[in-house]
């Protein structure tokens, strides 16, 4: 199938010249100038008719053809980007706003897979437990958007309004929802009552091998055990699964300095209060237990808290 190659290559060319403006506007703060960019960004979309069903390599030096390879290569700056150098409000509306405009793009054609590339897209690198730059908050207004769109089957809406749900809960900037754990000896604990400047939360099983690589990324920097010597850093560490006897053979590998333990009454699990999709889970909280980062990449939270004064 031929691809449109001109308004291909204008969209990465947006694009390239999009990210631009929108590193340099967020790092300097001026969301005025980001907003700008990412408005005429939204329109230029709009006018780009783009077929993804086949995509033809470039022939020689004459670019003849764009990968799809490029166009997810784009969006996964453009997410970066936002992520790392924007405030969640603006990357929220930012994400928001992409998801209208490729809404709009399939109803102007519907014989287009535009929408169904990017879906898929999108989903895989801001909601994949695996993947390195999952970030549910940013997920939450594209979600929202494909639970309510016409152009998602119906049973599928109604998967995506459950995805939705579940993003929803301990936002970043929300106190995460309190809970009773048990530690070894039997005594009980509230997330809420650990005294910390920083608290980060941490869903392991007992042999997991992420898990283990986590608990050596923690024990292994001088930095972080230093924090947690002097009482800035908790390391809740809760098992919500139901093989407590492996759980109890295993926690004695656990560092004494952390406060581990398991989920007694199985409330997170049946309840639904954390959005626990994969093993190992990270949350990092502040002092007040409001969420800093939620289910977050193993190497984004070490480097943030090795880095905490």
């Amino acid at each position: 199938m031929d691809l449109h190659p001109d308004g291909l290559a204008d969209l990465l060319e947006f694009a390239r010249d999009g990210l631009e403006i929108l590193r340099a506007g967020c790092i300097i703060g001026n969301h005025h100038h980001v907003e700008e960019a990412a408005d005429d960004g939204l329109r230029d979309l709009q006018d780009v008719h783009v077929d993804l069903s086949q995509v033809r390599a470039c022939l020689g030096d004459d670019t003849d053809g764009v990968l799809a390879g490029d166009v997810e290569s784009a969006v996964g700056t453009y997410l970066t980007v936002l992520e790392q150098n924007c405030g969640l409000d603006f990357a929220r509306k930012a994400v928001g706003n992409f998801f209208g405009a490729i809404e709009r793009f399939q109803a102007a054609d519907t014989s287009s897979n535009v929408f169904g590339f990017f879906e898929k897209t999108i989903s895989r690198y801001l909601y994949d437990p695996n993947s390195p730059v999952r970030n549910e908050d940013l997920y939450l207004p594209f979600v929202k958007g494909l639970s309510e769109s016409p152009f998602v089957p119906e049973g599928m809406r109604q998967a995506y309004a459950h995805d939705a749900s579940m993003c929803s809960l301990n936002q970043a900037g929300t106190v995460a929802t309190d809970f009773i754990f048990t530690d070894l000896g039997g005594r009980r604990h509230s997330l809420h009552s650990v005294k910390a400047d920083h608290t980060l939360l941490f869903f392991s099983n007992p042999g997991c091998p992420a898990c283990k690589e986590i608990i050596d990324g923690l024990t292994g920097d001088p930095r972080i055990t230093g924090k947690i010597s002097s009482g800035k850093l908790a390391v809740v560490n809760v098992y919500i699964d139901s093989d407590v006897d492996e759980w109890r053979e295993y926690a004695v590998n656990y560092p004494s300095s952390w406060l581990s333990g398991y989920d007694q009454s199985y409330t997170i699990r049946t309840d639904v209060t954390y959005n626990v999709r994969a093993i190992p889970s990270l949350y990092l909280l502040d002092a007040e237990k409001r969420v800093i980062m939620k289910d977050a990449p193993q190497d984004k939270v070490l480097s943030f808290i090795s880095n905490i004064d």
